[in-house]
């Protein structure tokens, strides 16, 4: 399986990504910080414009929002999404089991940060403590913890202090990392407790930090794993930042487009590492596309094969 499946070339990097006109290769505006937040199981139709989803309905139409009506967990259960998220591919895992496999030696987005000289952390609600390799722990659930299963000294294995509690995300923002994945409990994504219950843990922990990325060149993400077996894998996906363009977007993306905009090879590069080209070629792109939202593109073309 190839680690980056063939998706739109119009990727949701064209939904924020600013572009200076009149160059040949224009520079894309670089988020300082990116915290994306993982929910549960909710379809699109249940959550935006939903009564007990106020504060996230709020986001939807805010200003500094791009709406992606098309959004899709890629398959069930929850597992394997994260992988896709935080990977590209499920390992070949289809269930909530700790992988018998890990720790995994596969690419990851958390390793390719860090062989750039950014960086990467998971925080997770009531993760009991730093590098914690534990199943549960409280309303913990290890299957919403991709990094947990990249954590070791091996080939592309990642140092356990990047997988933290959530008590561990910092009041100054300024201290995040390049990219952050927040990951509630199992009561506050929406898993086990309610909608309105997620909806408020997202406003109280988290709205402090979207309203300070709007003046701060950072962007939030919010997206879901999979929905609840009723709208063909809709899900919600926001992208809430300075530099956004907003709007709604139909483009049709899954976890691969929100993993693609995170990744050094289109979001924290100016051209494209000539260690990535390969991979992009294996998607059949023999461009790479930045798509503003008045549908101007403007293209690196990558070197001959």
């Amino acid at each position: 399986m190839n680690k980056f499946p063939q998706i739109p070339s119009a990727l949701i990097l064209g939904a924020f990504l600013a572009l200076q006109s009149g160059c040949e290769h224009p520079k894309p505006a670089v988020p300082d910080h990116i915290v994306i937040a993982i929910m549960e199981n909710r379809s699109q139709a249940e959550i935006i414009g939903a009564s007990d989803a106020p504060y996230i309905t709020g986001l939807a139409s805010d200003d500094h929002a791009a709406v992606f009506t098309q959004s899709f967990g890629v398959e069930h259960p929850s597992q394997p999404n994260y992988f896709d998220l935080f990977a590209g591919s499920n390992q070949g895992v289809g269930d909530d089991d700790v992988p018998k496999n890990q720790p995994y030696t596969s690419d990851n987005l958390g390793r390719e940060l860090l062989d750039q000289g950014l960086t990467f952390v998971t925080y997770s609600e009531d993760l009991p403590g730093v590098g914690s390799n534990d199943s549960e722990s409280g309303a913990y659930r290890r299957k919403h913890n991709p990094i947990a299963d990249w954590m070791g000294t091996g080939k592309n294995q990642v140092p356990d202090s990047l997988n933290q509690p959530f008590t561990a995300f910092p009041s100054d923002f300024t201290k995040l990392p390049t990219v952050s994945y927040v990951v509630p409990n199992q009561n506050n994504d929406m898993h086990d407790g309610t909608i309105a219950m997620g909806d408020t843990w997202i406003r109280d922990h988290m709205n402090a930090y979207i309203q300070w990325a709007k003046t701060h060149n950072s962007l939030f993400i919010i997206t879901w794993d999979e929905d609840d077996h009723t709208a063909g894998n809709n899900i919600p996906t926001i992208f809430e930042g300075q530099m956004i363009r907003p709007g709604k977007y139909d483009e049709p993306i899954t976890h691969f487009s929100v993993l693609r905009p995170s990744r050094i090879c289109t979001i924290f590069a100016t051209q494209i590492p000539p260690r990535w080209q390969n991979q992009f070629r294996m998607c059949g792109a023999s461009k790479f596309h930045y798509i503003s939202s008045s549908a101007v593109s403007v293209t690196f073309s990558l070197p001959p094969s």
